[in-house]
């Protein structure tokens, strides 16, 4: 199943909802409020906007997500390697690396995940 798509000012919504989840819809509105500047008829709205996309559930007024953070972010990135630089991640890296000062321990990390990917990969 594809992820669906969240857009800006949702996924801010989501940030809080995935810090503070299960949480009550009054609560969720109040936290809204407070961090994003939201009304309440805004934060209800975005709930039964992204409940109809499957992204959230809210039920008997507590509300749940139905897919992660990490699920999210990776269906943005693909879309954006998709859209951005024709489905080539060494494309992507490239324009990113070459405007984005990366540390020492930043390439170890991706060394690692790439090293583990080919591991895994090699057991399939």
């Amino acid at each position: 199943m594809e992820t669906p798509k969240v857009f800006e000012s949702e996924y801010r919504f989501c940030l809080i909802l995935w810090e503070h989840e299960p949480i009550k819809s009054s609560e969720l509105v109040q936290l809204c409020e407070e961090e994003l500047g939201w009304k309440p008829t805004t934060t209800y709205t975005v709930i039964r906007r992204l409940s109809d996309r499957g992204v959230v559930q809210n039920e008997d007024t507590i509300v749940t997500s139905l897919i992660s953070r990490e699920e999210v972010q990776a269906a943005e990135i693909s879309e954006l390697v998709e859209k951005k630089f024709e489905g080539s991640l060494p494309a992507f890296i490239a324009a990113f690396t070459k405007h984005q000062k990366i540390s020492e321990d930043e390439i170890d990390e991706v060394q690692k995940m790439i090293d583990q990917y080919r591991s895994e990969t090699k057991h399939e």
